[in-house]
C-alpha cells in the first residue's frame, strides 16, 4: 500500500531494504525499476549522475557508418540452472563398473589421472571440465536440473520477515 507525499514521492514499503511506511521514489537498480527509499538511494549511490562531457559530445555530433549496437536479451526467468547431483559420485562408479573398467582404464580413456577418478568417486566435485568428460565417456548425466526452492529469513523470533533484495545485495558486498 501506498500514498502520495507532499513533494510527489509516495510513501510505502521499500522494495530494497523493507523499511516500512518510508518516502519512496522509482530507481533502476541493475536492470529493474524498483521503488525504494532515500536511504537506499544514498547507501546505492543511486543518485542521479552527471552526463560525461564527451557523451554529451558525441550525442551532438554523429559520426558517419557507426552502427547501433545490439544487444542479447537474456531472460533470466526461463533460464534453466543446472547443479552438480548429489549422487554423482555413485553415479559414476556404477557406470565404470558396467563397462567392466578400473579407475585406471577409465582415466585412460579421459586423459585424467588415476587421482581425479578416485577424488570423484570418494565425493569431492570435480571440474567442469572434468563433470563434461565423465558424461561424455560414461554416456551418463551428472548435471541436473536444480529443484530446490530456497527462501531466506532474516531477523530473530517470531518478528522475521523475508530476505530482501537489499539483503541480498550486502551479501554480495
Amino acid at each position: 500500500m501506498s500514498r502520495q507525499g507532499d513533494n510527489g514521492d509516495t510513501m510505502g514499503d521499500c522494495e530494497l531494504c523493507g523499511a516500512t511506511k518510508v518516502s519512496l521514489r522509482e530507481h533502476r537498480v541493475n536492470k529493474a525499476m524498483l521503488a525504494i527509499c532515500p536511504k537506499c538511494v544514498d547507501q546505492m549511490n543511486l543518485a542521479p549522475k552527471q552526463e560525461a562531457p564527451g557523451l554529451a559530445r558525441a550525442r551532438r555530433s554523429p559520426s558517419v557508418n557507426v552502427k547501433p549496437r545490439s544487444f542479447r536479451k537474456n531472460n533470466i526467468m526461463n533460464k534453466t540452472e543446472k547443479e552438480l547431483a548429489d549422487d554423482f559420485s555413485r553415479r559414476i562408479i556404477n557406470a565404470r563398473k558396467e563397462r567392466g573398467w578400473d579407475q585406471a582404464q577409465l582415466g585412460q580413456r579421459m586423459a585424467e589421472t588415476i587421482n581425479v577418478i578416485k577424488s570423484a568417486e570418494s565425493g569431492k566435485p570435480p571440474t567442469d571440465s572434468v563433470v563434461k568428460k565423465f558424461e561424455m565417456i560414461l554416456g551418463i548425466e551428472l548435471m541436473v536440473e536444480t529443484t530446490q526452492d530456497h527462501q531466506s529469513m532474516v531477523g530473530k523470533g517470531s518478528s522475521s520477515r523475508g530476505m530482501t533484495i537489499g539483503d541480498y545485495l550486502k551479501d554480495l558486498r
